[in-house]
């Protein structure tokens, strides 16, 4: 008999109905065992989702932070009478504490739950930055802080976490499948230079350079186009021509950010030291307390910008390698989490950190070596500092709660 226009032919089914049942279950573990790391249970408590590879490297890296940030500020002591000073490596722990309990709340809540903030927190970060020219506090010739007594609190540092969220959500909402339109990477750009102008003004560069790397890398990822890269790079060199021009950089900040490339510079003696510490570690490095560079003090700021000296000096080429490792095994584990990410705003949120971490290792290090202007960009989880250190721990947190909310 012919069929009629709207009917099907029915499929014929050979074995029983739990045959089929059993090889449709079948299928759907060989679904899972092919999916391997990227399916799994969602289910349960959040401890029972986070990355704990990304826990035991930060936590390897905060002890070694803080074994070299009481080596650098401990004093030239002498064990028979004299007792080594513990004040910065006391207020390095109290930091560290702090920011572990931030970076639990920051993983708990879902990151997509608070998407609808992002707009307080950026208004609030704003604030917080103009603020600064009425109330902040200027140490090394910068109005960066807020200080309340012995507290000081830097919001350019925090302004890098609201950074990585705002654009993480502006461009996942805007994205197409043609690329980012020019207008909406403008808005963008728009959003980071209202930040990066009130940062710049205090004056701190190193901050304006890590935003920079934070929208370079969301902006890539989420699909500029190279003619607006182009665009974009050739606006950036227009503004630092118009800056350096109008005298809105001073020389002595220029001599300074150029030392790297003069050995002539007088701001050149700096990196100097810094590297005949690092130089003089060879292998193994000099011993844990005994860098004569680090005793002596000829390394300035070496328990903040130059605290990578004081690594390579002692621990040598061995302990600086090390760090290097964790850093790259960290970068790899935030890069993976992104590729995990349920959606296009975590995935964004996690380049955003891996730009951070990558820019700040990247040059603290650099500095050091004399690779890289010196520009006091701080070493993520390694120097001390209260604001860097609770930035770069919530930081990893938003990064986990990505991971405990993937594919559910």
């Amino acid at each position: 008999m012919a069929l009629k226009p709207t009917q099907r032919p029915q499929p014929t089914l050979v074995g029983s109905a739990n045959e089929h049942v059993r090889e449709g279950n079948d299928m759907t573990a060989l679904r899972a065992g092919v999916a391997g790391f990227t399916e799994r249970d969602t289910d349960g408590a959040l401890w029972k989702r986070i990355d704990v590879s990304i826990i035991l490297l930060t936590i390897g890296m905060l002890s070694i932070g803080l074994i070299t940030v009481f080596s650098a500020t401990r004093g030239v002591v002498n064990p028979e009478i004299d007792v080594p000073d513990t004040s910065f490596l006391e207020r390095q722990f109290i930091f560290v504490g702090i920011g572990s309990f931030l970076a639990v709340l920051v993983a708990a809540v879902d990151y997509r739950k608070t998407r609808a903030l992002i707009p307080v927190i950026y208004g609030a970060t704003v604030a917080l930055l103009i603020g600064l020219f009425f109330f902040g506090s200027v140490f090394n010739g910068a109005r960066s802080w807020y200080s309340f007594g012995f507290v000081t609190i830097q919001p350019s540092e925090f302004g890098k976490l609201t950074l990585v969220v705002a654009l993480a959500s502006w461009f996942s909402s805007v994205n197409t499948r043609n690329g980012l339109p020019f207008v909406n990477i403008m808005l963008g750009l728009g959003i980071a230079g209202v930040m990066a102008t009130f940062v710049l003004l205090q004056p701190d560069f190193g901050t304006v350079m890590v935003y920079g790397a934070i929208v370079g890398g969301i902006a890539v990822v989420a699909g500029i186009a190279l003619r607006h890269v182009a665009v974009v790079l050739s606006m950036v060199v227009f503004a630092i021509w118009v800056m350096v021009q109008r005298d809105f950089v001073q020389g002595y900040q220029i001599e300074r950010f150029t030392a790297f490339v003069d050995p002539e510079n007088a701001d050149r003696f700096n990196v100097d030291q810094s590297e005949i510490a690092i130089g003089s570690g060879g292998l193994t490095g000099q011993g844990l307390f005994q860098g004569t560079q680090n005793l002596s003090s000829l390394v300035p700021e070496k328990e903040t910008d130059f605290i990578f000296s004081v690594l390579g000096e002692e621990l040598g080429f061995a302990g600086a390698g090390t760090l290097l490792g964790l850093y790259a095994l960290l970068l790899l584990r935030i890069w993976r989490i992104a590729h995990l990410a349920e959606d296009e705003f975590g995935r964004l949120i996690c380049v955003g950190v891996f730009s951070m971490f990558l820019f700040q290792a990247f040059q603290a290090i650099g500095m050091n070596m004399g690779m890289m202007p010196v520009t006091g960009i701080p070493l993520p989880l390694i120097s001390f500092g209260g604001s860097s250190m609770l930035t770069s721990l919530m930081a990893l947190g938003l990064v986990e709660n990505v991971h405990a909310h993937r594919l559910r």
